[in-house]
Parts: C-alpha cells; structure tokens; sequence
C-alpha cells in the first residue's frame, strides 16, 4: 500500500465527513469506547481507597490511553491532509487543524492525561484528574397502555437521549466542581467525586435532603448554578413526553 493510499485510508477511518457507512468507522467507535473508560477511571480513581488498592493498575490504564489518545492526534494532523482545498499545501491544512478547537482540545486532553506521570504538586494533580473528565418490550404486546407509552418513549428516544446525557454532563461536572471546592474541607461529603455526586443528583433533582451541602462561597454559588440548570433539565422530559402522548392520542 502506497503511502497516499494509507493516508486516505486513515483520514477515511478518523474524519466522521469521510466515512461512507452508516454510524461510526470501527477506529472511531473504539476511540469512543477509550474515551469512556478514561472518564469511568478518572471517576473512580478519586476514590482515595479504590485508588491506593489499584494504583498500579490505574497508572497503567492512564499511561496507555495517553498513548492511545496521542497517537490518534497524530494519526489525524498526518490524514488531514487529504480534505485539503485545491491550492493548498498540505502544511497549510494541517496547520489550520492544529490551530482548531477540536484539535486544541485533543492536545490537551493529552496533555492532561500525561502530566500525572511527571507532575509531583498534590494540588496540580488533583486538578489535573478533574480535567481528564474532559475526556451512556414483550409488556407492551400485554397491555394497549403499555405499548402506547412504548411507543411514545420510542418515538422520543433520540429528544429524551439528548435530555439524559445534559443531564449526565451536569452531575458530573457539578460532582467534580465541588470535589475540586471542597473535596479537603468535607472529605467525608465531597471527598471523592462518586460521594460528591450524591450531592449532585439530589440538588440536580431538587429534592435537597440537607445531609450534604457546600459551606464554602464558591461552593454554594456552584450549587445555585446546579439548582437552577435542574428546574430546567426537569421540565424537559416532561415536556417531550407530554407533547408524544397528546400527538399519539390524536392519532388514535
């Protein structure tokens, strides 16, 4: 294979635009994939026990992602080449990628992934964690009510999809805000970002119990913000199902 055919058939695998099937390419959908399992380590690994029992193996993990990661962006600054413009050089286009956000974001995304390994300020890599999240029917044949709804939530999964995975975003970087807050100050409460996302879903929810709030300015402020975006997120399937039923019922 010559090396313009390789640099095709990299560009063809990597740029969503060039791939002519359905979905993902098979090299994108393992990227996903790696960028998954990043976020559920960098999740996880904040843990101070989980963390300190399999050290090794979330060094490990991280060491081979950042490697993963780093040649994915190499791999797209070399194929970018091919969607060039009549006229322009290939230095040019890939210039123009490394300088777009999305590239930016990769580059740090690497960069934030490597740091751990060379970086000896506790304080730097806490935050530095914090920022590799950077990087989710047979009842209906019984049951007309239940194959309604069925079909409902169906004709709505990509709306309630969407719904779902803000919501996701917020509790996790809501979670992470008050670990990086106040992770030190209330390590029983917000000591890991799996105890802080307790916090999370019940302000997210509005439901608030009181057994678990921020005490410092910044963390308070981020819990208004929290609060506020819930209200919102609430009301948003409520709104998608509410609008499926009366049109399903119409039909019927």
């Amino acid at each position: 294979m010559s090396r313009h055919a390789l640099r095709k058939k990299v560009h063809i695998q990597l740029d969503p635009k060039a791939w002519p099937g359905r979905g993902l390419s098979p090299a994108n959908r393992l990227l996903v994939a790696a960028i998954l399992i990043a976020t559920v380590s960098a999740i996880v690994g904040t843990e101070p026990r989980v963390a300190r029992t399999y050290a090794g193996t979330f060094s490990a993990l991280e060491l081979v992602l950042g490697i993963v990661f780093a040649a994915e962006y190499l791999a797209r600054l070399w194929s970018v080449a091919e969607r060039r413009e009549a006229g322009v050089s290939p230095t040019v286009e890939r210039l123009r990628f490394a300088l777009s956000p999305s590239a930016l974001l990769d580059l740090l995304i690497i960069v934030i992934t490597l740091v751990p390994f060379f970086a000896i300020n506790v304080m730097a890599l806490r935050l530095v964690r914090l920022l590799r999240i950077l990087r989710l029917a047979k009842l209906g044949r019984m049951s007309s009510a239940l194959g309604l709804l069925y079909g409902v939530v169906a004709s709505r999964k990509y709306e309630l999809m969407v719904t779902l995975g803000l919501a996701s975003t917020l509790l996790i970087f809501g979670a992470s805000a008050l670990y990086w807050i106040e992770g030190d100050l209330q390590p029983d409460k917000f000591g890991s970002i799996p105890r802080a996302l307790w916090w999370a879903v019940i302000t997210l929810t509005t439901i608030g119990y009181g057994d678990v709030y921020p005490i410092t300015p910044a963390g308070k402020f981020v819990a208004g913000l929290v609060a506020i975006s819930g209200i919102g997120l609430i009301a948003m399937p409520t709104g998608i199902l509410a609008s499926a039923f009366s049109e399903a019922m119409r039909k019927q």
